[in-house]
């Protein structure tokens, strides 16, 4: 069997998002069916609407911060009941059997996580779709819990820029006495400051102008640089011993790198167009140059509960779903503070 589910879709990489229904499939014995309640609009589904990274499938429903409610659950299903508030991130399956996966590092499957949506369930043929619609089928081993204690709607974006975020600075054991710098102040970098300024660690936000000043202050930052002044990359060299850079635009990785110290670590989590570097700022001081990608289901878990202990959440612009095309020329603009999140209701 399977359920009629209204959504909305790209059906290709120029128009408009619109109204759609497809059909979802009734659980198997380990699925859980779950009601969504809220979807996190992340950068990526624009991205991939227009077809900016290449080989975008139409048609296309976007998302995958997702929000909901469990309604019905398979026959073999133990870890989810009727009613249990949960999250679907970016994935929704992987291999199970590759070595990362038996890590718990599912985002880096060696076979290729199923995406939530543009994607393919692990027969390769399987189309999924995200959460721009009412309801979603997912394997009961890529759900996870929403602690209590946070809005749901600021939950959401937990699910990518939170996890995009908390995972790199758990991995390079963020802590107390560490200095950390946040490179962009939007949907990741907000959650960076935040995650960073739990861990104990001393956060500064490297912005592009002065016009973010407050919010880094509010979001808890300890100090903020504006990037465009005179002589601030010379003035902060060697400051810090951990980068967390968010920026998707271009920019140049050259000379952010000369803001570590002896030992520093600059890691990427925005996906800006090509860029290219020199040797020296990284042999001159024994620096790493990485990336990260989201994080495995027990990381998001972890993740999802140093929230709730925290009382951390996206600052979030709730919207309803026939907003979608506005807030994507918004998002564009940065014209956001810090993420569009839909109200699923709107679509009922």
């Amino acid at each position: 069997m399977s359920l009629s589910t209204p959504a909305y879709a790209a059906h290709n990489s120029t128009d408009p998002l619109v109204p759609w229904t497809f059909d979802r499939r009734d659980p198997k014995p380990n699925d859980v069916l779950i009601d969504i309640l809220y979807c996190g609009v992340c950068h990526s589904d624009l991205h991939q609407v227009r077809d900016e990274w290449g080989g975008s499938k139409y048609p296309m429903v976007p998302g995958h911060e997702i929000i909901g409610t469990v309604t019905a659950v398979g026959s073999a299903v133990t870890k989810w009941k009727a009613g249990d508030t949960v999250g679907v991130g970016v994935f929704v399956d992987s291999c199970r059997i590759c070595p990362n996966c038996l890590a718990g590092e599912q985002q880096y499957c060696d076979a290729g996580m199923s995406g939530t949506y543009n994607s393919f369930e692990q027969d390769k043929v399987t189309p999924t779709y995200g959460g721009y619609s009412t309801r979603i089928t997912v394997d009961e081993n890529y759900v996870v819990s929403i602690p209590e204690g946070i809005s749901l709607e600021g939950a959401a974006p937990l699910l990518c820029a939170g996890i995009t975020t908390y995972s790199p600075l758990r991995h390079w054991k963020i802590g107390p006495g560490m200095t950390v710098a946040v490179v962009g102040l939007g949907g990741l970098g907000h959650m960076g400051v935040k995650f960073a300024k739990a861990m104990g660690a001393h956060v500064t936000v490297l912005s592009s102008s002065d016009k973010k000043r407050e919010d880094s202050a509010r979001l808890g930052a300890d100090d903020y640089l504006d990037m465009s002044q005179v002589d601030v990359f010379k003035n902060n060299a060697k400051r810090f011993d951990f980068i967390l850079d968010t920026v998707s635009a271009a920019h140049s990785y050259q000379d952010y790198l000369g803001l570590l110290k002896l030992n520093g670590t600059m890691c990427l989590v925005g996906l800006p167009p090509k860029a290219e570097i020199e040797a020296f700022p990284l042999v001159g001081r024994r620096r790493s140059l990485s990336g990260s990608m989201i994080g495995g289901i027990a990381e998001t878990q972890e993740m999802l509960d140093f929230c709730g202990k925290h009382g951390i959440a996206a600052d979030v612009e709730v919207i309803s779903i026939d907003y979608i095309n506005e807030a994507y020329e918004r998002m564009l603009k940065s014209d956001v503070r810090y993420r569009f999140v839909i109200d699923i209701a709107s679509l009922k």
